[in-house]
């Protein structure tokens, strides 16, 4: 099968989940039965790779001659990247598109070469109204680009049974061509790596438990929920978090300010790290930290608490969306009660109360290191036993040959 994958993100640029996703899915794709398939793999920059049966062409963005300044410039070079990869699709049986960012190319690319289209849904529009902070009417392009993409894809994979109730309270989609694929981990890279010098690099003391946050910088990972919580985590740790990558200035501006307001409410020491830190640096993190917390308040999967299970790291996690499918509350770490203001405003209806939640589970694991080893075990467990890539990966190809085969039944019937 000729396998045509179109991404924003692709190594080495990742700034988020579908990235990690894309990356590791191509990986495993290619070491399955590699002689009968070949990959191509179409993204936004700069990459250039090929091998035997596989090829990375990256795509720069468009000129500024035909950028408008303001909100709307990144979404119109969004389009104009789509335009130039729907020229340079070609021979492919089959393409495969992830976020928002590609569907335009998506959608072009199933016309001119009469294939098959799958969609993989990393998050919806619909569910995170607060990106009209970062790209204005911008937005409207976006959720009618997904819209549009949900309509006329042969096939949907979710990456949560969560993620696929969402797909159909925000679409008409026929519920049989959507397939819960989950993400996965890489568990031969994510495991548990002791280095107390990386912590002593970042300023923090090795010798003093601590909690951890990793994410990007914006409103869907409650970022500054957790913050709004650090005051009523008890005395004798240390907090770490790293947060970088804003969403928008404003959003940088409001957890500058939210720290230095927290830093002025507990003797902790708030350490946070602003900018991306190299993943094999993040994993010793994981593995050093007493636990490690996700508050987000809109989460289809979560593929970080994937990896801070890898590390054998217990969890504190919102439970939202995905997240409950990957962390058992009281066997890997313990689920948060969250309540939403509405389906369409995922923000905590009581923020207070969900902050001081946060604090009461934090609490009750750090109270309790026999619990938080036996978690932490336990959670490694679970990854090796239900999200290994390589079946994520076989599950995929067998979801893409059937699509082509009803698709080739449909065309010859």
């Amino acid at each position: 099968m000729k396998i045509l994958m179109i991404t924003n993100e692709y190594p080495p640029h990742i700034y988020g989940g579908a990235g990690v996703h894309v990356d590791y899915l191509c990986r495993e794709l290619m070491r399955l039965d590699d002689a009968r398939h070949r990959l191509r793999v179409l993204c936004f920059g700069d990459q250039r790779d090929s091998g035997t049966n596989f090829a990375v062409t990256g795509i720069a963005g468009m000129p500024a001659l035909f950028r408008p300044e303001g909100a709307n410039e990144k979404v119109i070079d969004v389009l104009g990247r789509n335009v130039a990869i729907t020229g340079l699709a070609k021979d492919a049986d089959i393409v495969h598109c992830h976020t928002w960012y590609t569907f335009l190319a998506g959608c072009l690319v199933k016309q001119f070469l009469e294939i098959p289209m799958v969609i993989t849904v990393h998050s919806l529009e619909p569910k995170r109204p607060w990106k009209r902070e970062q790209i204005g009417t911008g937005y409207n392009v976006s959720s009618w680009l997904e819209k549009t993409a949900m309509e006329n894809s042969d096939g949907i994979i979710a990456v949560s049974e969560g993620m696929k109730k969402d797909v159909l309270s925000c679409y008409q989609s026929d519920p049989e061509k959507i397939r819960v694929i989950y993400n996965g981990i890489d568990t031969g890279q994510y495991r548990k790596t002791l280095k107390p010098e990386i912590l002593s690099s970042h300023g923090i003391n090795p010798l003093k438990p601590y909690v951890l946050f990793v994410g990007r910088l914006t409103r869907q990972k409650g970022i500054i929920h957790l913050v709004h919580a650090l005051p009523y985590i008890e005395e004798g740790v240390q907090i770490v978090l790293c947060a970088g990558a804003p969403d928008t200035e404003a959003i940088a501006r409001e957890m500058r300010v939210e720290v230095e307001r927290a830093r002025a409410g507990t003797v902790n020491d708030i350490i946070w790290i602003p900018e991306m830190v190299p993943v094999e640096q993040i994993i010793v993190l994981y593995s050093h930290a007493a636990l490690f917390v996700c508050p987000s308040v809109y989460e289809p999967f979560g593929i970080i608490n994937l990896e801070a299970m890898a590390c054998g790291t217990p969890v504190v996690a919102a439970a939202v969306g995905g997240i409950p499918e990957v962390v058992v509350h009281d066997k890997t770490g313990i689920l948060v009660p969250f309540e939403p203001v509405s389906s369409a405003d995922p923000e905590p209806l009581r923020p207070q109360q969900y902050a001081r939640d946060l604090a009461a589970a934090i609490n009750a694991l750090l109270r309790a290191p026999e619990r938080r080893q036996i978690m932490g075990a336990e959670s490694r467990l679970r990854v090796e036993a239900h999200f290994d890539w390589e079946a994520i990966a076989r599950q995929t190809l067998d979801y893409y040959e059937e699509l082509r085969k009803a698709r080739f039944h449909r065309k010859h019937s």
